[in-house]
Formats: structure tokens, C-alpha cells, sequence
């Protein structure tokens, strides 16, 4: 059996470890609904059942996922607490000032469970079909064009002001709501001519004829939306505003409970029904390695710091 960090670990090895002993909590940073407490509520029962012991979800929302991070930083780090973040955990460290814990020497990484596909949207009014005529409209009318987003400082409103500083600075309005929803919905209504968002909102509105798509910001095509390109493919290289989903633990957790937890939820993750329940919100299966989820996490944090400075993005 191939372990976390390439290692190969006997069953016997597995079987040696009596983790866990009581219930696991898996801290969720945002209210009931949202994808990455949709994500942990899938996961808690499956690692329930391959464990043999209850993990359950806790639900601490809260200034865009700080609160329960802050919680699990200072959780006992023997397996009990977990973390269920998105993407706002690579740049909350840039966005935020003083967030009470580092996202590298607080945690370790166990794994990437998913990402949705974020998708970069106009209202059908928009005289734009693809990225490039969306920028050239964007400069040919500085100060007119107004984009949504779920919140200041969200991985959507920062997707946006990375696409500003690629296209050499553009001059667009930013519209923060309480939610991707409401965002959504302004869209939809003319309020507001753009947004990047992520799919499950959207795909109803985009197969329907209401929101029109012009570029996915992921590497790879979303298969929902086969037909619309990625950023990259529209004429921003390595340009991606992925919408992940993680799980860590606390620094010092051993590394027999972190590879134990690795390898359930790949094994979970990569299961034919959970593959399916997570395509039905838009999501494709990544599964990684602690050594590949915190390689993406360096890259991720760095990235984000960078726009983050560049366009002058700080919540004091």
C-alpha cells in the first residue's frame, strides 16, 4: 500500500495504530449549506464508517474561515480536530491582518478533497462572447463595468483583481455581497454585469440562456461546460482561481494519524458514489498526498499574496 510521501506502509502498520479512540470533530469555518461544509458533511459519515468511530461536523462561521481556523491552530494535535477549508485559507494570511495563526506552521496537510470549478460570467446584455472582448470593453469604457462578488477579500473578488493586473490594469468596479448567491442573483437581475463564480450557482442560469459564460478559471475545462475555454486557453497563461476544498490537522499531529487520515480519504474520495455526489455540485475528485496538497499550498499562499499587494487588498 502506497502511503502519503511515497512511502509503502503495510497493512500490518495500519493495523497497529489505534486511531481513533473517541469522536473526531471536522471544523467547518461557514454556515450549513455552503460547498465546503456540503463537503465535510460527505465526508464525516464515510470516515465514520472507516474508521469505526464517529466524526462529526462543527460549524464555527465566521470572518471568511479565520475563526475555526484559529480553533483548530490551537486544537491538541493528536488527530481529534480537524479542518475543512477552501480556498480563502491560501490568502486569508495576506488579506487579513493579525489572523492568529500561520497557515504553513499551524497545520499539516492531510488532503485536497475536490475543487469546484470557478466560471467568469456576464449578463447576456454584456457585449462580450470571450475574455479578450470583455477586457477591451472594460478599457474602452474605464469605471462603467461592475463586477460581484461573495465578499471583500473572497477568492472571487481576488480571481478578478488578479484578471485586472494579467490584462495590464483595468478599471472596473468591485460589488461585495454576503454570499455567492445574492452576488449571483444581481448578476442575473442587470444590477451588476459580472461576476467569477463558482459553478453550482451558476450552471442553472448559464444552461438556461441568463448568464453568459466566458472562461473557466481552472487549468483544465470544466466537463459540465465543455464548450467554454479556460482563462488560460482565452490568452492568460497559468492563469487559475481555483475553488478547493482541504483537510488539515494541527501542528504535531503524528504522522501515522496523518497518513491514516490521507489514505481513507483517498480511498473515499476516489469511491464511484462519492465521485458522483460530488460531480452533482460541480466538483472534480483530486485526492492528493500531504506532499502534494502542501507543494499546491505554497504555491497557492505566495500567488495570492502577490495579487493581494498588487491591488491593495487588506482587512485590518
Amino acid at each position: 500500500m502506497l502511503a502519503a510521501g511515497g512511502m509503502l506502509l503495510s497493512s500490518g502498520t495500519l493495523a497497529e495504530s489505534n486511531y481513533p479512540t473517541r469522536p473526531v470533530r471536522l471544523l467547518v469555518g461557514f454556515s450549513p449549506g455552503g460547498t465546503t461544509d456540503i463537503i465535510a458533511r460527505l465526508l464525516a459519515p464515510e470516515l465514520s464508517l472507516f474508521f469505526k468511530q464517529q466524526f462529526y461536523v462543527d460549524n464555527r462561521p465566521g470572518a471568511t474561515g479565520n475563526i475555526a481556523a484559529g480553533l483548530a491552530a490551537r486544537a491538541a494535535p493528536d488527530g481529534s480536530t480537524l479542518i475543512v477549508v477552501p480556498a480563502a485559507f491560501s490568502s486569508n494570511i495576506s488579506v487579513y491582518r493579525g489572523i492568529g495563526y500561520d497557515p504553513l506552521r499551524d497545520f499539516v496537510p492531510i488532503a485536497r478533497v475536490a475543487a469546484v470549478h470557478n466560471v467568469l460570467v456576464v449578463h447576456p446584455s454584456v457585449p462580450a462572447t470571450g475574455v479578450g472582448e470583455l477586457v477591451a470593453l472594460a478599457k474602452r469604457r474605464p469605471g462603467e463595468l461592475a463586477f460581484a462578488s461573495p465578499g471583500h477579500g473572497s477568492t472571487p473578488h481576488l480571481a478578478v483583481e488578479m484578471l485586472k493586473l494579467r490584462a495590464g490594469g483595468l478599471n472596473v468596479l468591485h460589488v461585495a455581497y454576503r454570499g455567492m448567491n445574492p452576488a449571483v442573483l444581481e448578476v442575473l437581475g442587470g444590477q451588476v454585469h459580472a461576476i467569477i463564480s463558482t459553478l453550482p450557482p451558476a450552471i442553472a442560469h448559464i444552461r438556461s440562456g441568463r448568464l453568459r459564460p466566458l472562461a473557466v478559471a481552472s487549468l483544465k475545462r470544466a466537463p459540465a461546460l465543455p464548450e467554454v475555454p479556460t482563462f488560460d486557453e482565452a490568452g492568460y497563461p497559468g492563469y487559475e482561481a481555483a475553488a478547493w476544498n482541504a483537510v488539515l490537522a494541527p501542528a504535531g499531529t503524528p504522522y501515522d494519524v496523518q497518513t491514516r487520515l490521507n489514505l481513507a480519504i483517498v480511498q473515499i474520495a476516489r469511491a464511484r458514489l462519492f465521485q458522483s455526489r460530488l460531480a452533482r455540485l460541480g466538483a472534480d475528485v483530486i485526492a492528493d498526498t500531504p506532499d502534494e496538497f502542501i507543494a499546491y499550498l505554497r504555491v497557492e499562499i505566495a500567488k495570492w499574496a502577490q495579487v493581494v499587494k498588487a491591488a491593495g487588498v487588506r482587512i485590518e
